[in-house]
């Protein structure tokens, strides 16, 4: 089994920083697939950033160049640090897991850009 916790999320002023968390209760060298996702109140859940195993990432239009997503295998974490927030950043963000078995999703975590 697999348990993702989410953290780092909290109110920033626009083109702050924040630096989110997906830690992994076991080894995240089974997942091959880790995603970051986003969803705003009246809006539909989107994928931000991703990152294989191999380290490919892939991010959405909206956040290249202010989005890193990373991973530390000895710490089976996956990271999300964002930068020059936007208001329009806010939302909740979950972090996803894909396994050859099976999915798993965090609880989520909220980031509200506001003056």
């Amino acid at each position: 089994q697999v348990q993702l916790v989410e953290s780092g999320g909290g109110l920033v002023q626009p083109g702050g920083s924040l630096r989110l968390s997906c830690a992994a209760s076991g080894s995240i060298f089974g997942m091959y697939r880790v995603g970051w996702y986003r969803q705003a109140p009246g809006k539909q859940r989107e994928l931000v950033a991703s990152i294989t195993t191999g380290g490919s990432t892939n991010y959405t239009d909206s956040v290249k160049g202010r989005f890193t997503i990373s991973r530390d295998n000895a710490k089976n974490t996956v990271y999300l640090q964002m930068s020059i927030l936007k208001p329009e950043d806010t939302a909740v963000y979950y972090c996803k897991a894909n396994t050859v078995l099976k999915d798993y999703w965090g609880q989520g975590t909220q980031v509200t850009v506001s003056s």
